[in-house]
């Protein structure tokens, strides 16, 4: 099976802005980005990126396709080339090779492992009709499409796949659960967990 990782190095995490400077996020999001590629390093990943292989913030160990089309787009065309393909987002950085091997585990024609707040953060496709639509609550978007062209699904009930980072408030997540090198990268930089009011945070 095909596994690709897709990772948008040309302004990532721009969520993040209020937290992290410009060069922090890209360092932060290619921290990210290792460790979900050291939880698949047993399926043989590619990354999926819009920039040339030589200006990625790091050196990956793996095939490097370029596609500096929109997300939806560039993974389409990799689903168009033929299955099956998993899809993996690139900030992830809970996921463990137990939580994406989870994917592999049913036999469903589209596996779902849905994001929190309504994203997807991972999928197996293996129906050659299916196609992505990542805008909005794409985890809806995903099951309609899949029941569009009569496509069987199984989702994936996982706290790693559903913990991607986008907000500064996600850090915490990180801090708590993790401990690869987004985790090292964010205790580096001086990011720690804040608790106050009985509410847990991020704080430098």
């Amino acid at each position: 099976m095909r596994v690709v990782v897709p990772f948008g190095a040309q302004n990532p995490k721009g969520r993040l802005a209020p937290f992290l400077a410009a060069d922090e996020r890209r360092a932060f999001a290619a921290a990210m980005c290792r460790d979900v590629l050291d939880a698949l390093a047993a399926h043989e990943p590619e990354l999926l990126v819009d920039v040339p292989a030589d200006e990625l913030p790091f050196d990956p160990d793996c095939p490097v396709t370029r596609d500096d089309r929109p997300l939806g787009e560039a993974v389409d065309a990799v689903l168009a080339a033929g299955g099956p393909v998993a899809v993996v987002m690139a900030d992830l950085p809970l996921a463990t090779p137990d939580a994406v091997d989870s994917l592999f585990d049913s036999d469903a024609d589209v596996v779902l492992a849905p994001g929190r707040g309504g994203g997807t953060n991972a999928m197996v496709v293996r129906h050659p009709a299916f196609r992505t639509d990542y805008h909005g609550a794409s985890i809806r978007d995903h099951r309609e499409r899949a029941r569009e062209v009569g496509a069987s699904v199984a989702e994936v009930d996982s706290f790693r796949l559903a913990t991607d980072v986008d907000e500064p408030a996600d850090l915490a997540e990180v801090l708590l659960h993790a401990d690869g090198r987004a985790a090292d990268w964010l205790v580096e930089t001086g990011v720690e967990l804040d608790v106050r009011d009985g509410r847990v945070g991020a704080t430098r």
